[in-house]
């Protein structure tokens, strides 16, 4: 699998390409199976339709590798939490954790045999998926994940969690290291289901100073990156902590790819860390608006990392109404170009 190559490192025909959300709202087919499941969690939960909308992208667009559509919240969902998704407002939580009392009634033993769902979309899209394809598993970073659980719901400051964070630390750690047992054997599962991959997104790790981060988010990606190098070392590790330019010095651990967001300047990236690792991304998704702005972006992606391993990806998740037209030009485009 060329994915799978150039997450080791190895020499490939071209660029490996795929994009963050690839699986959703900007394809009509996927809103036709979403309009059949209902709601967001229903297709979430239905295997055959999430298999379904996760081969979508490798059929229509071409790209290398397919991710499995889920959610990073399913997580705390089956640990016990009421999660709803509002139209407009995103995930909402029912009630937060704010005590110890809180975490002890969540479920953190058996959470992860209860997400069958995702274990059998992956067995039946990899079953589905072309053998030179290859499929990412994933899951959110224990800190990503935390602060919807703590917020209960979105946030633009986290303050709840930062309160904690400054307050009670003892208290934040405790949740984390909780999530951070549940995601190892998450991610253990979707290994044994048919991952040949795992990214860790760690979308807020931008609301976290430089020591907080590494202590609060970072080392607990590393932890599970960890495990999973130690049973299954033929499995690359993807880590994606969105906007922490600033911290890339102090970046080091047992995994295999750095996703860079589109914010990080990619010859800052490629200076500090691709003579240790595969970097991922890192295209201004808005560019895809425009065909003469992806073809200047890919021509310069291509150029600061020639000779570099490399995984073309956005920097950040495809929107819903760039138009089709444009992502298959965008995955044609850096096929070609980085095969010549």
């Amino acid at each position: 699998m060329i994915f799978i190559d150039a997450c080791f490192k190895k020499s490939t025909p071209y660029t490996p390409i795929w994009m963050m959300r690839q699986a959703g709202r900007y394809l009509p087919e996927y809103m036709q199976v979403r309009k059949q499941a209902g709601d967001f969690l229903s297709l979430c939960k239905d295997y055959k339709k999430a298999s379904e909308v996760s081969l979508q992208p490798v059929e229509i667009l071409g790209v290398d590798a397919a991710i499995i559509f889920s959610d990073i919240l399913v997580v705390p969902l089956e640990m016990g939490m009421h999660l709803r998704f509002e139209k407009g407002e995103g995930p909402v939580f029912k009630d937060p954790i704010s005590s110890i009392e809180d975490l002890k009634k969540l479920d953190t033993q058996n959470a992860h045999k209860k997400l069958n769902y995702v274990y059998d979309a992956l067995k039946l899209t990899r079953e589905k998926l072309p053998k030179d394809k290859a499929l990412i598993g994933f899951c959110g970073s224990p800190w990503t994940i935390a602060t919807y659980m703590i917020e209960g719901g979105g946030s633009k400051n986290y303050a709840k969690c930062k309160k904690m964070l400054y307050q009670n630390p003892e208290l934040l750690h405790l949740i984390l290291s909780s999530l951070t047992e549940v995601l190892k054997l998450y991610l253990e599962e979707q290994i044994k289901a048919g991952a040949n991959a795992i990214q860790i997104f760690d979308s807020w790790a931008s609301a976290l100073e430089c020591n907080e981060f590494f202590n609060f988010s970072f080392n607990y990606m590393l932890e599970i990156s960890n495990f999973i190098k130690n049973k299954y070392p033929n499995i690359p590790v993807i880590l994606f902590p969105k906007g922490i330019s600033g911290y890339l010095d102090k970046i080091k651990g047992n995994f295999d790819v750095f996703g860079v967001d589109w914010s990080t300047p990619l010859e800052l990236a490629r200076d500090k860390l691709s003579h240790k690792y595969t970097l991922q991304g890192n295209m201004e998704p808005c560019r895809l608006y425009d065909k003469n702005s992806i073809k200047e972006s890919v021509d310069q992606i291509l150029q600061i990392m020639k000779n570099k391993a490399h995984i073309f990806n956005l920097g950040h998740g495809i929107l819903p109404d760039i138009p089709v037209e444009n992502a298959k030009y965008f995955i044609k485009l850096v096929q070609e170009s980085s095969a010549k």
